[in-house]
């Protein structure tokens, strides 16, 4: 069974991304996503075990790097837009807005 991680946003190493890094140590074969990540690969080595964030729209938006809560607005819509249809336990790490992460892609689109 895949398991998916899913966290607000990777850019420094302090306390909830040391709860990923938990998470990570537990399932070392889960996948990660996240709405941006700015981390340093040293820091993605301890955290992420040096693998790859799929990350949302917001990642490539302007400033993004600096400012990417300045784009609040639009984390809704960017979680729900991650494609987490593959996966059949999905752990979310939040303080915002990953609790509205959907599963079940419509079929519509």
């Amino acid at each position: 069974m895949r398991i998916a991680i899913v966290h607000e946003w990777l850019v420094n190493y302090a306390g909830s991304e040391r709860v990923v890094e938990s998470f990570t140590n537990i399932w070392p074969d889960t996948d990660v996503f996240s709405l941006v990540d700015f981390l340093t690969e040293e820091q993605r080595d301890i955290i992420l075990k040096g693998k790859k964030t799929k990350t949302s729209f917001i990642q490539k938006l302007p400033l993004a790097k600096k400012k990417h809560r300045n784009y609040l607005m639009f984390f809704p819509s960017a979680i729900e837009k991650l494609d987490l249809s593959g996966y059949g336990i999905i752990v979310s790490s939040s303080h915002a807005v990953t609790k509205g992460i959907k599963k079940i892609r419509s079929w519509l689109r």
